[in-house]
């Protein structure tokens, strides 16, 4: 056989083989599974009021007392009531699996709720708390806890609807009543999801279900119907944007389903019994309940267990190529190296060109957040947050044109070192130490963490794994190839993971075309992009202009891990045109990650059983790539995830390593030497490596609604007082270190009492902490004298074709 027609014969086969793993991945079916277990059986004759749990102890409330299991779940014993005489019969529970309520009658005879009751344990007596009476009298009452709040809706006995909730923080507990639901209706469950409120009515004159949702801001919204009679009290909310209900259909039967509260739609559960479900309640990744089986009660658990998808030798061996490759260029520029230049390890011998450093800047300010963080921000929202991107280009237009040209003109290695020549030493090194902490504490956790849980859920491989897999593969490369190495990898990575994310976009359209997702889309308003809203709680345009004033404009030069690719540039006019590349680059690719978000969105609107209800939102796009995409191109698509992650992170390991080194060792040390320095850098690279991985391990264990909203809070928190410097520093002649000592800590305070009390959203933590920074460290400047040093080549001058510099720094 010749060699060109053993390709053709491969070619086939590898063809053959990607369509039936995409006809695999078309067919409907559960990404999850379910995993039932029986529990013993409970006989009695009293009626069965509802299930909860206390402190992970199972609790069965009957009419004529309650029964505990037993510690070695062999059986279930009489628990000890410790109610003092005439108390009043319980109507009702709530439960969330961790702490649990009753409802309390108004009277033996009555059915209507007056009190709600906290329902505890002392010792092995169950007791009763009585909380506040409720405002008025309701029927047909449901509740749920939020924290340590408490919500109730019911119908009063004046026939009005009523939502209510209690408070349980210090202070006095009083009920607080908001508008009731329109339509009618009795309440069923009542569950809160991501801090909005789902309520199920049972239909007027056994008409169709109804579910609402609550919020303070929107107020009642009708959701998507449920396909039958939701059982009573049987919501539980999952993950971070289901809610499980048991569901009793025309058929009868009772059938478990979930109900996405982003893409409004119902799906159906492995999982369903004939018999009469008479309580449930949340239990581990599923529910408890208790149903009527002869003369006994059967209890029995229902857990939703995660699917994963193993990674065949294909995808493997696409991931184990990239890594090697990367490890490859890091020896590369090792071995052409000069390693007694320092110039060569922090800013690769001043000879990267241009257009690799913009490429380069992209691929930090991408990372895995945008690749994963973005398209969950736009599959639960919409396009609101690409504002922000429009306004950043046109921040970097400035940026390019006046701030990093006159910044390269000083020859800075640290960008920190600027503060050193226009302020003094202390507030260079303490805004370093900040930028540091960020890097370190923060944004390298974040950027690391993001895709070991996306190849968590792509592969079940443990996410700690794959930290460790992608934090030390990054380290070794970096730590081998100082900055060029860092920017080449980061060409590379750029198009790998540019080229991911175009496929998912196309084989969604394939999937279940062009036309569903426009209409989708357009039904939802998923492209909403500009919100002119006053509301400084929500990300409006008014905020995005602020952002790229503060973010763009006057935190640039701040950033260490950017700058130090624009200084890596031959000359000031080229690092300007490193800028205007990384502007260029940065919308249509910005608008790529939307784009993702959106399509993902009509995806699971048609296909809502193939969302595991168990995944946060963030883990949307990763569960896309693990259950529908074809072998080999899961496997270019964890690429991409390591190249977005690994990008930013080599930049910031090298970044923060720099630092470390020009700004403390240098300053620190008696006569450092080059070569000295840059063994320091390189061990330092090792550890700040280290410890990166030590806080995305740490950073695993929690449970975090949104990524990118961490990113931006950490950021406004840490960094705006020391882009206040700089805008002083490089805008104004008349401030002075004082002043700016002062503006910088006032920053501080305002910001963080915005952050604590919420006052605004957290867009605007940046903005507030950079115009306070500027206001009052200017204000504060004219109380002491004004610098005596000479500014030139310090501060920004319009108009002109060139800024001398005063003291040029050595040539590293």
């Amino acid at each position: 056989m010749s060699m060109s027609k053993a390709v053709r014969v491969a070619l086939i086969v590898l063809l053959l083989t990607l369509s039936s793993d995409i006809a695999a991945a078309l067919t409907p079916g559960n990404v999850s599974s379910i995993r039932t277990t029986q529990w013993p059986p409970v006989v009695s004759e009293g009626r069965t009021i509802g299930l909860a749990v206390i402190a992970g102890l199972p609790l069965l409330i009957q009419s004529d007392g309650a029964w505990t299991l037993k510690k070695d779940g062999s059986g279930w014993s009489r628990s000890e009531w410790g109610l003092p005489a005439g108390s009043p019969p319980i109507r009702g529970v709530i439960s969330d699996g961790v702490q649990a309520y009753v409802f309390l009658s108004a009277g033996e005879r009555q059915a209507g709720i007056s009190r709600v009751a906290r329902l505890e344990f002392e010792g092995p007596v169950l007791r009763l708390r009585a909380l506040s009476p409720l405002p008025v009298t309701l029927t047909s009452a449901v509740g749920t806890t939020h924290g340590t709040d408490l919500v109730v809706a019911g119908v009063g006995s004046d026939g009005v609807p009523r939502l209510l909730e209690l408070s349980s923080s210090a202070g006095p507990q009083f009920w607080t009543s908001h508008a009731g639901w329109t339509g009618g209706g009795d309440p069923t469950s009542l569950v809160i999801q991501n801090s909005a409120v789902y309520l199920t009515l049972r239909g007027i004159e056994h008409t169709t279900d109804r579910i609402l949702r609550w919020t303070k801001e929107t107020g009642w919204q009708a959701r998507a119907d449920p396909p039958g009679s939701i059982v009573r009290g049987s919501g539980r909310a999952i993950g971070q944007a289901h809610v499980l209900y048991f569901v009793r259909e025309p058929s009868a039967t009772a059938s478990l389903m979930s109900f996405h509260t982003i893409t409004d739609a119902w799906s159906r559960l492995p999982y369903g019994h004939s018999g009469d479900i008479l309580a449930s309640v949340a239990w581990g990744t599923g529910v408890l309940l208790a149903r009527q089986s002869g003369g006994a009660l059967a209890l029995e658990t229902v857990d939703l267990n995660p699917g994963h998808r193993n990674l065949n030798s294909l995808d493997w061996f696409i991931v184990g190529v990239y890594l090697a490759t990367m490890l490859a260029m890091g020896v590369y520029f090792y071995a052409r190296s000069k390693r007694s230049s320092a110039a060569d390890f922090f800013v690769g011998s001043r000879a990267i060109p241009f257009w690799a450093a913009g490429v380069s800047l992209y691929a930090a300010n991408v990372s895995s957040i945008s690749y994963l963080a973005i398209p969950a921000k736009a599959f639960e929202t919409d396009w609101q947050y690409m504002t922000a991107k429009l306004m950043t280009v046109l921040g970097l237009i400035f940026v390019a044109t006046w701030v990093v040209p006159a910044l390269r003109r000083l020859n800075l290695v640290s960008a920190f070192d600027y503060l050193e020549r226009r302020f003094n030493v202390a507030i260079r090194l303490l805004a370093s130490a900040t930028c540091i902490a960020m890097n370190v504490g923060g944004r390298m956790s974040v950027v690391l963490f993001l895709p070991a849980l996306a190849i968590a859920t792509i592969t079940g491989v443990d996410v700690k794994w794959t930290i460790l897999m992608m934090g030390v593969c990054t380290i070794a490369y970096t730590t081998l190839g100082g900055m060029r190495a860092v920017v080449w990898t980061d060409v590379v990575q750029v198009l790998v993971l540019m080229s991911g994310a175009l496929f998912a976009i196309g084989f969604v359209i394939h999937s279940i075309g062009s036309a569903a997702v426009y209409r989708t889309a357009i039904a939802y308003d998923k492209t909403r992009m500009l919100n002119f809203s006053l509301d400084l709680t929500q990300p409006t345009v008014w905020g995005f202009i602020l952002l790229m004033l503060c973010d763009t404009v006057l935190t640039f030069p701040k950033d260490q891990v950017l700058m130090q690719r624009t200084l890596a540039t031959s000359s000031a006019r080229n690092a300007g045109r490193s800028v205007w590349i990384f502007a260029a680059v940065l919308l249509p690719a910005g608008l790529i990650f939307y784009i993702i978000g959106t399509v993902l969105f009509a995806y699971y609107k048609a296909h809502p059983d193939r969302l595991d209800p168990l995944l946060p939102i963030d883990a949307t796009f990763p569960s896309f790539i693990a259950t529908e995409l074809p072998a080999g191109v899961t496997g270019l698509i964890i690429v991409g995830l390591f190249a977005a992650a690994m990008g930013s992170l080599s930049g910031m390991i090298n970044s923060v390593a720099t630092l470390l080194s020009v700004d403390f060792y240098e300053k620190l040390v008696k006569s450092p030497t080059q070569q000295k320095s840059v063994r320091f850098a390189e061990w330092m690279s090792v550890a700040i490596g280290a410890v990166g991985i030590g806080f995305a391990l740490l950073l695993s264990l929690r449970d975090i609604h949104s990524l990118l909203d961490l990113t931006i809070e950490l950021a406004g928190l840490l960094g705006g007082g020391f882009a206040g410097a700089y805008t002083l520093g490089m805008f104004t002649r008349r401030a002075n270190s004082p002043g700016v000592a002062i503006g910088m800590v006032s920053a501080i305070v305002v910001t963080v009492i915005a952050w604590s009390m919420k006052l605004v959203h957290p867009y605007f933590y940046l903005v507030i902490s950079i115009v306070v920074s500027v206001g009052v460290g200017y204000l504060a400047s004219l109380l002491f004298p004004a610098p005596r040093q000479s500014l030139e080549g310090l501060t920004v001058q319009f108009g002109a074709e060139h800024v001398p510099v005063s003291r040029q720094e050595r040539v590293r």
